[in-house]
């Protein structure tokens, strides 16, 4: 089979940890006889600095056009000074709106070899850490109506808006209870609803729509300061958790330090189609850019995501994930997840052992 990937390679560490993804994936495309094109194509401060817009027209008819997108991460201080509109980070909210990508599906799993890596106690990671993390991706104050000016008094204001549909919210919350009737059948919706009206909407509409459509699935409410308490007070309670845009955005991070390092997490963002955006939940790490010492794995695991999820490569989604695995098995380790006793190694060279290890 052939496949035609965009790559958005972005900015600081996305170059090189892209890089890596693409050697597993050629790789693995070796193995089972499949080809992967790879089309570069700019979006982030990159973008900015060539054509002065963070994602240019040209890489929106690319990733629309594609089997599916690779992003590496974008953004960085040098581009901090812009406005909202033309920073980096608009091209990742541009992108997803574009390709209709609702939903972000961000897995912070504790693998059994990084055990030790985990900020937490063991009695805490004892039974095992995964949390499945379903993040509302196109709508919420990211999108909302947003305004600055100035008060009569000459003091200065700045207005975000939370906003969401029913719709919006009943299709996320379809997300989570697919991924809920594979496993516990149990989902824990994250709101602010006892101050947020916004949010007295969104639990309202999460239980209307389980209780007519899932019946099986239990839905449990969870404010999303107790829920940041929680994670790390008890993270084993956790399964499937679904949340409004800026709550997933901070939640998931919080999980993947749990789980011992954010260099070790993917996320696919999905909508109605196969054509999907997969990437590191970690940034771009400016400040380690170039020393080869950024971690690959989670935009490897990123790519197996792709894989398994746009193209229905299951058996080649093991192989990786089982080559990870077997890698971490023997101690090797890139400096976000090193410890005493370990293998350090480089970020390029972990990228080529967990490729021939497919």
């Amino acid at each position: 089979m052939e496949y035609n990937i965009v790559v958005l390679d972005g900015d600081g560490i996305g170059p090189e940890i892209c890089k890596g993804a693409i050697s597993v994936l050629e790789r693995t495309g070796a193995k089972y006889g499949h080809t992967f094109n790879f089309r570069h194509c700019l979006m982030g401060g990159c973008a900015i600095d060539a054509c002065g817009n963070p994602l240019p027209e040209e890489t929106v008819q690319a990733c629309l056009a594609s089997d599916s997108v690779l992003l590496g991460a974008v953004g960085g201080p040098k581009w901090d000074h812009l406005g909202g509109d033309v920073r980096p980070e608009a091209g990742l909210l541009g992108i997803r709106k574009a390709m209709g990508l609702y939903s972000n599906i961000r897995p912070a799993k504790l693998w059994s070899s990084l055990a030790d890596a985990s900020p937490l106690r063991k009695d805490l990671t004892k039974n095992g850490v995964e949390i499945i993390i379903v993040r509302e991706l196109t709508g919420g104050i990211y999108f909302g109506h947003r305004e600055r000016g100035f008060e009569a008094n000459g003091e200065e204001f700045a207005v975000d808006t939370e906003r969401y549909t029913t719709h919006e919210i009943e299709r996320i919350t379809r997300i989570a209870c697919e991924l809920a009737m594979k496993r516990t059948k149990k989902i824990i919706s994250v709101d602010k609803a006892n101050v947020l009206e916004n949010s007295r909407l969104w639990r309202k509409v999460v239980h209307e729509y389980v209780e007519k459509n899932y019946p099986e699935i239990t839905v449990q409410d969870m404010l999303v300061d107790n829920t940041a308490m929680q994670i790390v007070k008890n993270p084993a309670q956790f399964d499937v958790v679904v949340t409004s845009n800026i709550f997933g955005d901070i939640l998931s991070d919080e999980a993947a330090q749990v789980t011992g390092s954010i260099g070790m997490l993917a996320s696919s963002s999905l909508g109605d189609t196969t054509c999907g955006l997969y990437e590191p939940i970690h940034g771009s790490a400016p400040d380690i850019a170039g020393k080869d010492i950024a971690n690959p794995i989670a935009t490897i695991l990123a790519a197996a995501m792709m894989l398994r999820d746009s193209f229905g490569l299951t058996e080649e989604y093991a192989a990786i994930e089982s080559a990870i695995q077997r890698v971490l098995d023997k101690g090797y380790r890139t400096a976000d997840i090193w410890s005493e006793g370990m293998t350090k190694v480089a970020g390029s060279e972990m990228a080529k052992l967990i490729a021939d290890e497919i």
